[in-house]
């Protein structure tokens, strides 16, 4: 059974830094592809970045240069750093895994972009 569970989501001001993580069971985290996505309220579930089981990284225009994913394999652990966050990056973050052709998501973590 595929879990996800993401954490680390909270209150920050603009300009500030958060970290979340997502830790995965029931897979065999090291050869997959992980991503993160965002989803505010009233849009779309959109991506937000990709780290490959070789650890090549991709990122939406909108956050490249201030985001930076990374993964522990020891940890089954997939992470997010944000930094300079800018009140529209203020979403539910949902990292995700597609294994045996199906997506799964963990429950999501909140963050808010406010002063």
């Amino acid at each position: 059974q595929v879990q996800l569970v993401e954490s680390g989501g909270g209150l920050v001001q603009p300009g500030g830094s958060l970290r979340l993580s997502c830790a995965a069971s029931g897979i065999i985290f090291s050869i997959y592809p992980m991503r993160w996505y965002r989803q505010a309220p009233g849009n779309q579930r959109e991506l937000v970045a990709l780290i490959t089981s070789e650890g090549a990284t991709d990122y939406a225009n909108s956050v490249k240069g201030r985001f930076t994913i990374s993964r522990d394999n020891t940890k089954n652990t997939v992470y997010l750093q944000m930094n300079t966050l800018k009140p529209e990056a203020a979403a539910v973050y949902y990292c995700n895994v597609n294994w045996s052709r199906r997506d799964y998501w963990g429950q999501g973590t909140q963050v808010t972009v406010s002063s």
